[in-house]
């Protein structure tokens, strides 16, 4: 399977494209970006350990290089500041996003090809993939909550002293500050975390804020996300690629579950070969 990282010379696409590396389940890596040398300075860079981990063709390149793509990964946009939310940055990459869907689509995509979308604000930018990229809406999808999702059950994970890996914790809706915790989901190991006794409402307030202000936190001291990101990203292609059916709060177009339409946002949504394959209403 071959992934195109739109974005690619930034921080976001670079880390997406090193975790897709070490994953080792897509075949091929292409970057784009803007700044074509930083593309290429990426490429160099995760090819030099390219027989350290494994064999995938990796290269930065152009549209109609990418005409063959499965999965176009876009990350490229402006970055928010510290004082900004998501959706702040609306009036910066929308301009920046409708070109990048038209050089997709002049490149010449494969009908079969799908747009996943990391650039916030993210459900903003996916409803205009969804609406613009000529691609049936289950093949067009965005992060969404994977992110808030994965920083969730990990900060919960760290306040009990728990492994990160037997936590979960939902956040769906929003990928932004309406988003919503489903504290019916938060279980340890498939037990809920309720029942434990050092459980109670101030830690889940305290965790549920922290998460909300992950974004920023982090901002405010490296400048932004990158590895977070990125696996949350890897997770989302590797469903795909090896059309796993997993069941993950991604950003589509909703058809009516929950008594949504027409927007998209993050409902539990069964991920393989086709995309957002379908929405699952509990």
């Amino acid at each position: 399977m071959k992934v195109t990282v739109i974005g690619g010379g930034g921080r976001v696409g670079a880390c997406a494209a090193f975790a897709l590396q070490c994953g080792g389940v897509v075949s091929e890596i292409q970057l784009i970006d803007a700044n074509a040398a930083m593309a290429e300075g990426e490429a160099l860079d995760l090819l030099h350990g390219a027989a350290l981990t494994s064999d995938q063709k990796i290269y930065a390149g152009d549209y109609a290089q990418a005409a063959d793509s499965d999965i176009f990964l876009i990350t490229a946009g402006s970055r928010r500041k510290p004082d900004e939310s998501r959706l702040d940055l609306v009036n910066r990459n929308v301009s920046i996003f409708m070109q990048i869907l038209a050089d997709i689509k002049a490149a010449g995509m494969k009908q079969s090809a799908i747009i996943f979308v990391v650039s916030n604000p993210v459900d903003i930018l996916t409803h205009l993939a969804a609406r613009d990229s000529g691609l049936p809406w289950r093949q067009v999808m965005g992060l969404g909550t994977m992110l808030d999702t994965s920083r969730f059950s990990s900060l919960i994970a760290d306040e009990l002293n728990q492994a990160p890996t037997q936590v979960k914790a939902l956040l769906l809706g929003e990928h932004g500050d309406s988003m919503v915790p489903i504290w019916s989901s938060a279980s340890i190991n498939g037990l809920p975390l309720a029942g434990l006794p050092q459980w109670n409402q101030g830690l889940q307030n305290r965790r549920f804020d922290r998460t909300k202000g992950s974004g920023a936190e982090v901002i405010s001291r490296k400048g932004g996300a990158g590895w977070a990101v990125a696996i949350a990203i890897r997770e989302v292609i590797h469903a795909i690629a090896l059309d796993q059916k997993r069941l993950l709060p991604v950003s589509s177009l909703q058809q009516g579950a929950y008594g949504v339409r027409d927007i998209c946002l993050s409902v539990p949504t069964v991920v393989g070969r086709g995309g957002a394959e379908e929405h699952v209403e509990i």
